[in-house]
This record gives C-alpha cells, sequence and structure tokens, in this order.
C-alpha cells in the first residue's frame, strides 16, 4: 500500500499496513483527495473491501490518536491507559510504562525532563527492585 500511495503527502492520505486514511480540511479538498487516492489504487488493480470502509467521518481513532479536521490528538482511552497503569514495582513493569509513555512523548511538555527520574530507574545500578 505504502508503494501504491508512495509520493502523496500526509496532507493527502496516512498509510500503516494495509489502512488508509485520506483527509482534508474541507469537503471539496476530502473529495480530491478521494480521487487521487482511488485513481493510484486502480492503477494499481487493488480494490477495497467496502465492509471495512469508512467514508466521510467527522474524526478517526488511528494508532492511539485522534485525526479530526482541526488536527491530531492524543485518543483520550490511550491517555486513561497511563493515568491508570498500575504502579510499576519491578524494572520491567517500569519499562513497559516508559515504553507506552514514550509513545506519546511529543503531545507532553518537557517530556525528556519528567521522565528522566524514570528512565534512572530503570538502570541496573539504580535500587529499583
Amino acid at each position: 500500500m505504502e508503494t501504491v500511495l508512495h509520493g502523496l503527502s500526509s496532507e493527502v492520505c496516512l498509510v500503516y499496513l494495509d489502512g488508509i486514511i485520506i483527509v482534508g480540511r474541507t469537503f471539496e479538498e476530502h473529495l480530491n483527495n478521494f480521487r487521487k487516492v482511488f485513481q493510484r489504487l486502480q492503477k494499481a488493480n487493488l480494490k477495497l473491501n467496502p465492509k471495512k470502509c469508512r467514508f466521510f467521518q467527522k474524526e478517526v481513532a488511528y494508532l492511539g490518536h485522534v485525526i479530526l479536521a482541526e488536527g491530531v490528538k492524543t485518543d483520550p482511552e490511550k491517555i486513561k491507559a497511563v493515568v491508570d497503569w498500575p504502579r510499576p514495582y519491578k524494572r520491567h513493569d517500569l519499562r513497559s510504562f516508559l515504553g507506552l509513555c514514550n509513545y506519546y512523548g511529543r503531545s507532553v511538555k518537557n517530556f525528556s525532563t519528567i521522565a528522566t527520574p524514570l528512565h534512572k530507574l530503570t538502570e541496573a545500578k539504580s535500587n529499583f527492585n
């Protein structure tokens, strides 16, 4: 899919594996972007499964984010997962938690400063069990 849609910017579509999200700030831009994507798919002789398609959505949950006409925000369910994460008691558990947090680090101002003390706890020389 990435090969077929290569060259189309993220202002036209987002591709991950076999998923495509066609975006647009206005209805007209959205339709134009549909045409661009569908022409590429048709040229590559690829077909879509209508049962898996959703058209003209105002927002789409995608890879832990919510994509809207106004931009991309973190999925509230993922924020809840971070907030509700059980307290880690082992390095492995802390690393798992930090992995989730790192994925959303760009959304948090000064994330690296905030997370540095936790990263230090994952080092072998720390006192963390």
